[in-house]
């Protein structure tokens, strides 16, 4: 595993919004810690703040969040991910199932968050970062940021249900859509989406009583999974961040 991934420092402007500071702490994307101020869980020199515009100084100003001291980030992390299954993608569990952090927290020089989630069985790619504004920019629904997915099912997967799902499905009030499909055999496909849904490939198939047995992300964007063993992470590229902090959000190659 390799940790020095740093590709920019955070700016040490005089005054930030409250939500802009947390983020370049890594507590998460700019909208993440915008929910964390209007829950009441951040407090600037001792004071509840739940105006995520309030501006604090980084030099000046005590800001912590649920009782602890919050600093700007020394240096941001940019790290492909390999998931595996059994892992949830959270900071804390009520039941005490694995987390993903207690692969990360302990070789890495600073806490990161991921971009987007993989749901506790499934398996393959994930982003993490501590750059809350880079990870607005990767989740942005204008940039269109392809995911792809190797799906495994237990029965065969109907054409049907393929065709039907490129022209949008509809579930519990919810409209799925599928960007493009690939058939490599009658039990495994290969998906692209572009949103994502919580939970959106599992409850598409479910609802064709098609039983999964795997989910696996091979990429997001222009990062691929490739060769990465599970529960180690390595080193985004110049190249692979520049693309994603441009927006661009696909694979060249993927079509």
């Amino acid at each position: 595993m390799n940790s020095n991934s740093g590709q920019r420092h955070p700016g040490s402007s005089s005054q930030l919004r409250l939500h802009v500071f947390l983020a370049r702490c890594g507590e998460g994307s700019r909208r993440a810690c915008e929910e964390l101020i209007k829950k009441g869980r951040v407090r600037v020199n001792g004071r509840v703040i739940t105006n995520p515009a309030h501006r604090v100084d980084p030099q000046e100003d005590r800001v912590t969040l649920d009782g602890r001291d919050v600093h700007l980030v020394g240096k941001f992390l940019y790290l492909a991910f390999h998931k595996p299954p059994g892992y949830l993608c959270t900071r804390s569990d009520p039941q005490g199932r694995p987390l993903v952090y207690d692969l990360i927290d302990p070789v890495l020089p600073y806490k990161v968050f991921s971009i987007g989630r993989l749901d506790f069985l499934s398996s393959g790619l994930l982003l993490l970062t501590n750059d809350g504004e880079f990870a607005d920019i990767v989740m942005h629904p204008k940039h269109r940021v392809e995911k792809e997915y190797l799906v495994e099912t237990k029965r065969p997967i109907p054409r049907a249900l393929l065709e039907s799902y490129l022209k949008g499905i509809r579930i519990e009030g919810e409209r799925y859509v599928l960007k493009a499909y690939k058939s490599k055999s009658p039990h495994k496909v290969h998906l692209i989406l572009e949103e994502g849904k919580n939970r959106e490939i599992r409850k598409v198939f479910y609802s064709s009583h098609i039983p999964i047995v795997r989910i696996h992300r091979i990429r997001i964007g222009p990062v691929r999974l490739g060769r990465l063993r599970p529960g180690h992470f390595r080193n985004l590229t110049k190249e692979e961040i520049r693309l994603l902090r441009e927006g661009r959000g696909h694979d060249d190659h993927s079509h």
